[in-house]
């Protein structure tokens, strides 16, 4: 059984939804039908683009290759990583030297969050989990 739901447009531009018509019989109100309408899809995830999900699968091949021809080399990526994340996370003002100036550069809260993700993703990639 399906519901008549009117709908119209006041003098102020507010468009009304009700199961009665209005009470004013010189406003056009369009007629609607519950059967008719359709539920919009709430909450989804957007899917990724293939171009991250290579870009993603190339960082970990590299990385399973180091790993695999180079164990020492990997360990020590392993405890770089580890000793930055560690100095990251501990300290919040930190300063950096850039490679096009000689002079020491504040990092930003944003610089430093990009820089303890890109810590931890090398953690994942080249330390060996226990």
């Amino acid at each position: 059984m399906a519901d008549v739901i009117y709908t119209w447009v006041d003098d102020n531009g507010v468009t009304h939804y009700s199961q009665q018509a209005p009470q004013q019989e010189s406003i056009k109100a369009e007629k609607l039908y519950s059967k008719d309408l359709s539920q919009a899809k709430v909450g989804f995830i957007a899917p990724l683009k293939k171009q991250e999900v290579q870009q993603t699968s190339e960082v970990e091949k590299s990385a399973a290759l180091i790993k695999q021809k180079d164990a020492k080399q990997a360990q020590s990526i392993c405890e770089s990583a580890t000793h930055n994340l560690e100095v990251l996370t501990t300290h919040t003002n930190l300063i950096r030297q850039t490679s096009d100036s000689s002079k020491p550069v504040a990092m930003t809260e944003e610089d430093r969050q990009t820089s303890i993700a890109q810590q931890q993703e090398r953690i994942k990639l080249f330390c060996n989990k226990k």
